[in-house]
């Protein structure tokens, strides 16, 4: 007898429809068809364990099981159920009336139960979109999956409550999450705020500059300083998350596996702190089985670097491409995928080996020429592509001692929200801009016009500082963020000092 049931394959951050075809005839191996990995093909031990434990069973026969379309690769361990109750519906112990109807998805241990998988919300989402009438899946992944309306979902705990469904004996309440409400609860629970920073206003101001914008920010100073500290905060300064951009991130952690099992939506953006060691591709995504990286788990969020200098030169320099198209394309022989990425970038460093070069009170112990060759393993094209320069320097005891409440995130993100809604205007009609970061070189002449003051200021501090032409287009951008902050129609000439004043710490003029 021939049974289909039906799951899905993710590839980058969408689904697409597999049929698990079972046919059983007279002899005695069991074959997995239709290009599975080792996963699929070790399902055999673990379906036939569960199938037996939950009192049912195997059929003793050829068992032929066939993962069409068979040219796409198929790859994990959540095929195990669909192919289990096609087993059991093919050797007549499940009622076949329902099974065209489902979507059905999850790994099996050897007991029968139901383990957890990723890219729960994008199987869902397409479930709906071929008009199936549920999705049946490990109970850990239903609030995921249970966000996509138009489509029942079945949180199950183990195989036996599976065949019970299809026979009729059991029939749960599906789950459903109220998307709006449960996005409503938890906006904004951050646990830090920009008020535990004491003094650094200069560096706070330049990071509202950042959020407002969506700029790339890299910080200069000793150890200590706090940059840590700031750029930890960035987040609860930036916009809330929209419904749109919260079902993006929730989809690529879905897929990577990591969305907690508590949360069936992303409700904070995102904040990713990779260490140094991290390699090319742990960093912008790929490896046998594609996976996100940290560039794309940063999506809609911030990716914090630590120790810039430390990381690999190969792994920052992989970087600068997404960092202008705001997406990571994985190509393979076979087949190639595409990760979104679009995520600000914020750095630190210590402006030399010994951490004190530049430092108002301590001697710096790096010798000639020393903090140059430290810098220069950041290349110029990287530093490019970072907007604001800022030298973070030490807070000095008054300031740390003062019991003067700084100012609290809230307030910076309700000036944020109010620059961020001035470029929502300016790009409305434009569905790829959202903020004056992602403008090109071509709407940077159109929206970012100066005065002949500006442009003399401007041209002298390219002349001294030997800015790049990407680095005066970077000027522009910043300065039009500064006059949106200070709601001017005009970049004015103090504002286009402002964006100059946070380019200084590039590498010509910096640490000769």
């Amino acid at each position: 007898m021939l049974v289909k049931t039906y799951g899905s394959a993710v590839y980058g951050v969408d689904a697409l429809t597999i049929t698990i075809e079972v046919s059983i005839v007279s002899g005695t191996k069991y074959y997995v068809v239709g290009l599975p990995d080792n996963a699929v093909k070790e399902s055999m031990f673990r379906v036939e364990s569960a199938i037996t434990t939950s009192g049912y069973r195997m059929p003793r026969q050829r068992i032929v099981v066939n993962l069409a379309p068979a040219d796409i690769r198929k790859e994990g361990s959540a095929y195990d159920l669909p192919i289990a109750i096609g087993i059991l519906a093919a050797s007549g112990q499940i009622e076949v009336d329902e099974l065209d109807k489902y979507f059905i998805m999850g790994e099996l241990s050897m007991d029968g139960g139901l383990q957890s998988i990723k890219g729960a919300l994008p199987t869902s989402i397409q479930a709906r979109n071929d008009h199936f009438k549920g999705f049946i899946l490990p109970k850990v992944n239903s609030r995921e999956a249970g966000i996509v309306n138009n489509v029942l979902v079945y949180g199950m705990e183990n195989l036996k409550e599976v065949i019970d469904f299809f026979n009729g004996k059991n029939k749960p309440e599906p789950v459903i999450v109220d998307t709006r409400a449960e996005f409503a609860n938890q906006i904004n629970n951050y646990e830090q705020d920009f008020s535990d920073v004491k003094g650094q206003e200069n560096i706070k101001r330049a990071l509202e500059i950042a959020a407002a914008g969506g700029h790339n920010v890299i910080l200069i100073g000793p150890p200590g300083a706090g940059k840590t500290m700031l750029a930890k905060r960035l987040p609860t300064i930036l916009p809330p998350l929209n419904l749109h951009e919260a079902l993006e991130s929730t989809k690529i952690y879905s897929v990577a596996g990591k969305l907690p099992t508590a949360n069936a939506l992303m409700t904070e953006r995102p904040f990713r702190s990779p260490h140094h060691t991290i390699s090319d591709v742990a960093l912008v995504g790929g490896g046998m089985n594609p996976q996100p990286g940290e560039i794309s788990l940063a999506h809609n969020g911030v990716l914090f670097l630590d120790e810039l200098p430390e990381f690999k030169r190969t792994v920052l320099e992989v970087m600068r491409q997404p960092l202008e198209d705001r997406k990571v394309s994985i190509s393979r022989a076979r087949f190639s995928v595409e990760y979104p990425a679009s995520f600000m970038l914020i750095a630190s460093m210590n402006p030399c080996p010994c951490g004190f070069f530049n430092h108002p009170e301590k001697e710096c112990l790096c010798g000639p020429g020393i903090v140059q060759k430290y810098l220069s393993k950041i290349s110029g094209p990287l530093l490019d592509r970072i907007d604001l320069h800022v030298e973070v320097t030490p807070v000095n005891f008054t300031e740390l001692a003062s019991s003067r409440e700084a100012e609290k995130s809230s307030l910076i993100r309700e000036r944020v929200m109010k620059a961020r809604a001035v470029q929502d205007k300016r790009f409305e009609n434009n569905d790829v801009l959202h903020f004056n970061a992602q403008m090109s070189p071509n709407m940077v002449r159109q929206i970012c016009v100066i005065d002949e003051t500006g442009q003399n200021l401007i041209k002298r501090a390219m002349e001294k500082l030997g800015l790049s032409a990407r680095a005066y287009d970077r000027i522009l951008k910043v300065a039009r963020t500064i006059a949106d902050l200070a709601e001017s129609e005009n970049i004015e000439p103090e504002h286009l000092a402002e964006a100059i004043h946070y380019r200084s710490l590039d590498r010509e003029s910096w640490g000769g």
